[in-house]
């Protein structure tokens, strides 16, 4: 049960649903989750370790804040290791692979004729993450992978709590077109161009959070 209380509270987490510092308590989602106090406080945990939500002894639990130099050195190690990771792929890609980054990438293309803010946002964060996975598996190395997985979610939540309303909504149409630009250099086996591109795309995204 800790499993699937810990999914729902994190992928709230990850949209913005919670402001931070927000007091989280675990009976109330208990209740709310129709689950006893153990496997929430377990959930919690393990949303701490995660970096998402703070445990402070004596007090209770409350959502994660950062300030905004740790946010911006976040970013900046995000970027580094994502435009590795995109140099990788562009040595390695295959066809196959590339077809399926194609495919992932159409989809967000035809998520910009979406007008519903709250859909074009969602739906952008989920797709987007997508795209990098299929970046990850075009690089073949499991271990950077599953590295960046953990700083995704970190991504997704500073993103969507950075008090922007519904800040990927208003970027998409930029964040695609930089998706076809490193889909490009991919397709180019150009590392050096994958890699700056990436950076620069990651980095973009302190930009779209003020």
């Amino acid at each position: 049960m800790s499993s699937q209380v810990h999914a729902a509270i994190k992928e709230r987490l990850l949209e913005g649903a919670y402001k931070p510092g927000q007091r989280l308590s675990a009976a109330e989602l208990g209740t709310e989750f129709g689950v006893s106090k153990q496997p929430t406080m377990e959930a919690l945990r393990l949303l701490s370790a995660d970096g998402l939500v703070t445990i402070v002894p004596q007090v209770g639990c409350e959502v994660a804040t950062y300030e905004p130099q740790e946010v911006e050195d976040f970013f900046a190690l995000f970027a580094s290791m994502e435009g590795t990771i995109s140099g990788l792929a562009a040595s390695r890609r295959t066809e196959a692979g590339l077809r399926q980054l194609d495919a992932i990438s159409g989809r967000i293309g035809d998520l910009t004729a979406e007008t519903d803010p709250a859909a074009r946002s969602h739906g952008y964060r989920v797709l987007n993450r997508d795209f990098h996975a299929q970046i990850h598996a075009l690089a073949h190395s499991a271990v950077v992978a599953e590295v960046s997985h953990r700083m995704w979610d970190l991504s997704d939540f500073l993103i969507n709590t950075s008090g922007a309303v519904f800040p990927l909504h208003a970027a998409l149409e930029d964040r695609h077109h930089d998706h076809e630009v490193i889909r490009q250099a991919l397709r180019d086996q150009d590392t050096e161009a994958a890699r700056q591109e990436m950076e620069r795309h990651v980095l973009g995204t302190l930009t779209i959070m003020h």
